[in-house]
């Protein structure tokens, strides 16, 4: 179909993870997750690496492995939440790939997120604070190349959207 990288962005909680799975398996591409190649990269778990070197040095490490899997082609890549906000990966996503917004209602990603205890930020942060990093981040988000509303859509839906929005993409190109 096309040989640039789709790269689904949006909150923690927004499924860019089970999206991006149903979505490279349809495409016949490779799915990559940055927080699990970060994991396997550090040998410890996200949560376990903000413990115990600090958000900057996960940060550091996320960029480098997120611009290196940016690198190749025919990819699904899912970010972590905050990755989009990084001006050098946006920048090289903006090259060779096309950047998705999976966008979700703040009441919704608000419950799926103290849903779960993995997400290190969503441990350390009150309903309020979630809510302000959540408005911090979507002014990064909407710089993507399509938003997809998933709200009332269940994952089906969600990703032939997203083959829709790349086929329209193909056709006009």
């Amino acid at each position: 179909m096309l040989k640039k990288n789709i790269v689904l962005i949006g909150m923690m909680g927004a499924g860019k993870t089970t999206i991006g799975f149903k979505l490279a398996k349809k495409l016949g591409y490779q799915f990559i997750d940055i927080d699990t190649e970060i994991e396997n990269s550090e040998n410890e778990k996200i949560i376990d690496i903000f413990q115990n070197k600090g958000e900057g040095f996960f940060r550091k490490i996320e960029e480098k492995i997120s611009l290196s899997f940016l690198e190749k082609n025919k990819r699904v890549i899912s970010l972590g939440g905050g990755t989009f906000l990084n001006d050098k990966v946006r920048k090289k996503i903006k090259k060779n790939s096309y950047s998705i917004w999976l966008n979700w209602k703040l009441k919704t990603i608000l419950t799926r997120i103290t849903r779960n205890t993995r997400r290190p930020l969503a441990l350390k942060l009150n309903e309020r604070d979630l809510a302000n990093l959540y408005r911090k981040r979507v002014k990064f988000y909407k710089l993507s190349d399509y938003k997809v509303n998933c709200e009332n859509k269940n994952k089906n839906e969600i990703t032939n959207q997203i083959i829709e929005i790349i086929k329209n993409e193909n056709s006009t190109s």
